[in-house]
């Protein structure tokens, strides 16, 4: 195969290999970084034939990830409170994450739940659940035997199931009640802010020790609608908000004084919010480039 037939190959496959990278470490730089780690190896001269571009690139990028993986679990063991995957908002047609189905699979609350998951584990999940891998394929992939994928597999979908709050809810629906919420918060009204909120609704903010957040969980629907009342009273007219694809699902974008402040995203079961995601880590926003 020419170098242009490598090119045009590895060009169509980059929105997967951006997919798979990003899934495994929730950071958009680091996925690009293994992408290009990648593409060195695929254009590398001295590279032989390969039966499958897909699977060998998926292969390496899966790799590459793992080890990237494990050098910044050990990191985030010091990061500063609660860590949230840097948000992909408002991507369009055009961009490799469009192409990588954003949806339920890419949310941040399973972004979140897979955070807990050996590397390994994630990245048996994600090959299996999310891009239909067999085990056969998940074997050569991880370097394992066909049973010890199973149990990796079986393992992480256990957890996740366990951790991850699941309801099937239409994009309308999501949409429709988010839009509600903007309304109360915009206009500091307590009561239906809570009357929106499930009474166990629970929210993870991220703010890296970059900003004010909570160090942990906070939880309850008072305490939560008391949360958005504050932000309201201490901002007032220099408060915004302004709905968005965040992973895919329908969120929000929250500026003060015209900066944006954070990027949320939310759980729902139709009628009710049960969990929220704040990431304000001021890092993890930078490439969210959406004007006020």
């Amino acid at each position: 195969m020419d170098q242009h037939d490598d090119t045009r190959q590895f060009t169509a496959l980059r929105p997967r290999l951006f997919s798979v990278a990003y899934r495994m470490l929730g950071i958009r730089a680091d996925a690009e970084d293994v992408v290009q780690d990648a593409w060195l190896r695929w254009s590398d001269p001295a590279r032989g034939p390969v039966q499958s571009s897909e699977a060998w690139l998926v292969s390496v990028v899966t790799r590459l990830s793992i080890d990237r993986l494990r050098a910044a679990k050990v990191q985030r063991s010091h990061y500063i409170g609660e860590w949230l995957p840097e948000p992909l908002v408002g991507v369009d047609e055009r961009t490799p994450e469009d192409a990588a189905e954003l949806a339920s699979e890419l949310s941040v609350a399973l972004m979140w739940v897979l955070e807990r998951l050996a590397p390994e584990e994630r990245a048996a999940f994600l090959l299996r659940q999310a891009f239909d891998q067999d085990y056969g394929e998940l074997a050569a992939t991880l370097g394992k035997s066909e049973a010890a994928c199973r149990q990796l597999v079986h393992r992480a979908t256990e957890r996740v199931r366990r951790e991850r709050p699941r309801f099937r809810v239409t994009r309308d629906a999501h949409r429709s009640l988010l839009e509600r919420f903007v309304q109360a918060a915009g206009r500091g009204d307590q009561a239906a802010l809570k009357g929106m909120l499930a009474d166990d609704v629970a929210i993870v903010a991220d703010g890296g020790g970059k900003v004010p957040s909570f160090m942990k969980i906070v939880r309850g629907a008072e305490r939560i609608a008391n949360l958005y009342l504050a932000v309201y009273l201490r901002n007032a007219a220099r408060l915004a908000y302004r709905m968005a694809l965040v992973n895919g699902e329908p969120g929000l974008l929250r500026y003060v004084g015209g900066q944006l402040e954070s990027a949320q995203a939310f759980v729902t079961d139709g009628e009710r919010i049960v969990a929220i995601y704040a990431m304000r880590n001021p890092d993890k926003l930078g490439a969210v480039d959406l004007a006020r």
